[in-house]
């Protein structure tokens, strides 16, 4: 059974950096299902968003609204893909997600909805 795992939340100021790591444990008849994977966030009373997805080494999207503050990445060795904040603001504060979905490079994008599994979670506060 695939199980993603997310780490590295917490509280920064304003303009401050965080990375979270999302670590997936899986079988090898799961390992169509890690290939692309992604990032998401939600904030208190609003709806789930897309931030970054990545399939295998490749970041295939970003949200434009990030303009350019957050990476996406994976290290393999550890079956692990983060993503590095920069520049944080308050509008990033929330629980962060990752998931990951059996799905090609071509549609590996925030701009689908995504099943697949999901982590639990971490939060974000981004705060003075």
């Amino acid at each position: 059974e695939l199980q993603l795992v997310e780490s590295g939340g917490g509280l920064v100021q304003p303009g401050g950096s965080l990375t979270l790591s999302c670590e997936y444990r899986y079988s090898s008849w799961d390992i169509s299902e890690v290939g692309c994977m992604g990032w998401f966030r939600q904030a208190p009373g609003k709806g789930r968003e897309g931030i970054a997805t990545i399939y295998w080494d490749e970041p295939t999207t970003y949200a434009p609204f990030l303009k350019g503050r957050f990476t996406i990445s994976r290290e393999r060795s550890k079956n692990t893909v983060s993503l590095q904040m920069n520049n944080l603001k308050p509008d990033d504060s929330g629980m962060y997600y990752c998931a990951s979905e059996s799905r090609s490079r071509s549609v590996c994008s925030i701009d689908f909805t995504w099943g697949g599994t999901w982590g639990r979670g971490v939060q974000v506060t981004v705060s003075s």
